[in-house]
Parts: C-alpha cells; sequence; structure tokens
C-alpha cells in the first residue's frame, strides 16, 4: 500500500461550526483587474458611471484571463493603480457604494446544453481557483481534443490550519457543490469524479455523502488529515497513486484538481446567472478578538472585515492574507478581499516573531518529509552560493512551496523562503 504524503500539523479550526455572517455594505469596493493567473482584465466601464451587482466591469483578455465584476452598486469613483498584496501595482477599478445592493437587471442564467455552453459559463461566472492557486478554471477545463480524463478530483481537503471557508461550502452549500460534479460528468465526461475532504470534516462528508448516494461516477473520498493534502499533485498522489512527470501536467496522468468552491461558484452561475461577486473568509488569530467566517463583497477592505470580528487586539503585530504555511503578509488593513483570498490571520507579538535560524544538523528530516522528495537542505546550500547547475539539478522548480520543510526544520532554517527566492534565482539566469 503506498504511503500517503504530508504532516500531521496542527488543525485549529476553531471557525468551522460558525456559518457565514454577511457583513456590511462597505461604503467603497477596489477592485484590481488582475485577481487570476495570466493576462489582467481590461475595465470596460468609465470614471463616473453607475454601475450594478454582477454587472461585468473588466473584460478577460486573452486565452488565460478572468473578467471582473461589480460586487456593489454604485458609481465609478476611480480606475488607477494601487497596491496588491504581491507588492506589485495591480490597475483597479472604485466603485462608490450606493448602499441600495441593487442587482444588475441583464443577469439570466445562461444556456448550457453542449461542452462549448458550459465552458463558456465558466469562463463568464468569473470564478478562478479558488484554493489560492487563481489560475481561471474555464482554460483548465479545456482539455485538448484526444485528452483521457480518469479523474476529476473536487478538492475539499483545506489541509492549511485555521482556514475554514471552504469547509463552509461544502456544509452550507453542498448542493451546489454536488450540482457542478453533474455540470462536470455530463460535460467534461471523465470515468470518476471525486469530492476529496479531509477525515476532520464530519459534517461536510456526511452532506455530500447524502446529496451524490447513487450518483453513477461521483463519490466521496474520504482522506487522513495531512498537510499539503490540498496541493494538486499531492492530491493526485494520495488518491489516485499517480505522479505527475516533471513539467507535466495533471491532465499528462488523466487528471484535473479544481476547489470545492470554485465548483460551487460556477454551478450557482449556471443557475442563477450572478457571477463571482463576493466571498466567504475566515478570519481568525490569536490577535482577533473574535474569529468567524465572513462573507464580503470582493474589492472591501480588509479592514472591515475585521471590524465584523470585533477589531483587533492591540498586541496585533502581523496580518496574513492565507493560511500560516503558505499565507502572504500583507502592509495594511487598506488592500482588498480579491476573489482568492479565503483567509485572513492575525497574529499577536508572540506568534509573530520570527524564529532565530541556527546552523543545519543534517538531520535530513526535510528532505524525508518533502511531498515533491526534493532535498531542501541541498538546495539552499546551493542557492547561498549561487549555483545555478546545481538548483537545476536538485529540481528546485517542482517545489510547491508548501512550508513542510522549515515547518519540520530544528534549526528553525528559513527553508520555505530560500525555494521562492532559488526559483527567482533560476528565472533570472533564464533571461539572460
Amino acid at each position: 500500500m503506498k504511503r500517503i504524503v504530508g504532516l500531521p500539523v496542527p488543525h485549529s479550526k476553531n471557525t468551522a461550526d460558525y456559518k457565514p455572517e454577511e457583513i456590511s455594505n462597505p461604503s467603497e469596493v477596489r477592485l484590481p483587474m488582475k485577481m487570476h493567473s495570466g493576462s489582467p482584465a481590461k475595465p470596460i466601464v468609465s470614471v463616473g458611471e453607475e454601475v450594478q451587482i454582477g454587472q461585468l466591469i473588466g473584460e478577460a483578455e486573452g486565452r488565460v484571463s478572468s473578467p471582473v465584476h461589480a460586487s456593489v452598486s454604485g458609481t465609478v469613483k476611480s480606475i488607477n493603480e494601487h497596491d496588491a498584496v504581491t507588492g506589485q501595482k495591480a490597475l483597479s477599478v472604485t466603485i462608490t457604494s450606493d448602499g441600495k445592493k441593487t442587482v444588475f437587471e441583464g443577469l439570466a442564467p445562461p444556456a448550457v446544453t453542449n461542452t462549448a455552453e458550459f465552458l463558456k459559463a465558466v469562463h463568464d461566472s468569473g470564478v478562478v481557483g479558488l484554493g489560492g492557486a487563481g489560475y481561471p478554471t474555464a482554460p483548465k477545463l479545456t482539455l485538448k481534443e484526444g485528452t483521457r480524463l480518469d479523474y476529476i478530483l473536487i478538492n475539499g481537503a483545506e489541509c492549511e490550519p485555521y482556514i475554514t471557508s471552504d469547509t463552509r461550502t461544502m456544509i452550507d452549500e453542498a448542493e451546489y457543490v454536488a450540482e457542478g460534479a453533474r455540470l462536470m460528468k455530463e460535460y467534461l465526461r471523465p470515468e470518476n469524479i471525486l469530492i476529496c475532504v479531509e477525515n476532520n470534516k464530519p459534517e461536510a462528508i456526511k452532506e455530500l455523502e447524502r446529496l451524490t448516494a447513487g450518483e453513477a461516477g461521483i463519490g466521496v473520498r474520504v482522506l487522513p488529515s495531512k498537510y499539503p493534502q490540498g496541493e494538486r499533485k499531492v492530491l493526485v498522489y494520495n488518491v489516485t497513486g499517480r505522479i505527475v512527470p516533471e513539467g507535466g501536467r495533471l491532465t499528462d496522468v488523466g487528471c484535473i484538481v479544481v476547489n470545492c468552491t470554485t465548483v460551487a461558484v460556477f454551478a450557482k452561475y449556471i443557475q442563477t446567472g450572478m457571477p463571482l461577486v463576493s466571498k466567504c473568509v475566515t478570519v481568525d488569530g490569536s490577535a482577533v478578538i473574535t474569529p468567524k467566517n465572513v462573507i464580503a463583497p470582493i474589492g472591501t477592505p480588509i479592514g472591515r472585515l475585521f471590524d465584523a470580528c470585533g477589531g483587533l487586539k492591540d498586541d496585533c503585530k502581523k496580518i496574513l492574507m492565507g493560511g500560516p504555511m503558505m499565507g502572504a503578509a500583507v502592509p495594511n488593513t487598506e488592500l482588498p478581499v480579491v476573489k482568492v483570498t479565503n483567509a485572513l490571520l492575525a497574529l499577536n507579538a508572540k506568534d509573530a516573531r520570527p524564529p532565530v535560524p541556527t546552523a543545519c544538523i543534517k538531520c535530513g528530516r526535510c528532505i524525508r518529509k518533502c511531498p515533491m522528495r526534493l532535498m531542501p537542505s541541498h538546495i539552499e546550500s546551493a542557492y547561498e552560493a549561487k549555483k545555478i547547475d546545481l538548483l537545476k539539478q536538485y529540481k528546485v522548480n517542482m517545489c510547491a512551496e508548501c512550508g513542510c520543510c522549515a515547518w519540520l526544520c530544528p534549526a528553525k532554517r528559513p527553508l520555505a523562503q530560500v525555494m521562492t527566492l532559488s526559483k527567482e534565482l533560476l528565472w533570472e539566469a533564464r533571461q539572460g
């Protein structure tokens, strides 16, 4: 029997039983035109124009892109560049809310009777990989002619500590997850669709098993709670035993992985005509007064979400967008909720304090437990020596940046950061 890849990190799923609360309408929202991988959307509205919820305000540009829709009704205040969580500038449309929550009258469920219409509907919904990757979903589901699709894995692992927004989707909107599975079964025709859920989510498992009982080719796969179970290549291996080759795609081994909330969003769009305009976000951490799951319009300043949770404690020292393993620190609370925002963590001084690294003791833990079978300690040495050939030889580009190596390291070496910096060094070397 194959070994299940992963680590038993603390769950800290403090908000799993908290049904999401919708926050009050923000006075304005800022909608970046690039909330996804690939090309940014192109604004199609003008300053001073009135818009309504669900109205298209950013047109997808190119094959790998995603449209952007108004998340509040009101007036376009500005179209200019703003700081993004990546540290780069992003062209954004700022809308001043009128407080009326008026829905765009042009919304209607799309006609879906064949594969082409299904893929167009997925595209038009504005949905991307909502587990954090942000890759537009329509091109992911567009298969080359002759591709054999054995498995679609609906990713409900949600293995990062603290985060429970996907868990709430699988409980509160389970019918849309099940309906999305049926739509993919009908129009993509895989051999099997498995909704993959870790065993620390019993309520979600029970509801999904009820809704898919008797569905031919659709089932629920219960997995042990291990990190990084939700990483796409790890999930493929743990469920199917198949290994995605270096430089290869999941479809090379007959698989597609799609996040459970992503599936729910396009299923809801096909039934109702409402595109992706809001997100369920887990707000937690040692510096949050009342941790909750909240629903906010995309573009809402993240500070409003903390306000909805009673505010921040006086000793808040760091805010992460995402989980503690792979989340990114943010510089202020004015940054907006974007499509891929699934959690906000505020940490006190004790939890935010970085560990003090000491010399590597050559214990090999990072090597034994790396889910990609890499050698992080060797990669660190190669990076410090700026040896490009060794970084290639050690296959650093296969790193999932999950942080398992840093988590395990008794010397507290900054291995996760080194993996990212090593990839950047390789990229710079390729540029000349």
